[in-house]
């Protein structure tokens, strides 16, 4: 499976983000997903933003410790107030050059103001 598109994150995963097995956790995975799909919003509001919900999360393949994964994330949906996304993630694994599809998930972002206030987002 290929991406054409530029990744919005691009990590690998180290030893300390796994259990014994040697499978990165899925609170990892979770964490990077929130921190590439906040990218895009932060950019379209130019300010803050808070996840606000995460909408659906599926994980479909491991993540193995030396994986180079990449995040895609896609804004699909402009509110008032907030932004769903849509991050897709993949794994290259290092010991070959297979590319998977590991989590799909989304998620809604609110813009927010300085007192953490919901602001309208400037279309």
């Amino acid at each position: 499976m290929e991406k054409k598109n530029e990744p919005t994150l691009r990590v690998v995963p180290m030893p300390s983000d796994s259990n014994s097995n040697g499978d990165i956790f899925g609170g990892w995975i979770m964490s990077q997903v929130d921190i590439a799909g906040a990218i895009p919003v932060v950019q379209l509001v130019d300010g803050r933003v808070a996840t606000v919900a995460v909408n659906s999360f599926v994980f479909k393949q491991p993540v193995f410790i030396g994986d180079l994964v990449s995040f895609y994330a896609t804004i699909k949906k402009i509110g008032t107030t907030s932004v769903t996304v849509n991050v897709e993630v993949f794994a290259q694994r290092k010991a070959r050059m297979e590319i998977v599809k590991v989590t799909d998930a989304n998620l809604t972002y609110v813009h927010i103001d300085k007192n953490g206030k919901p602001k309208p987002i400037n279309k």
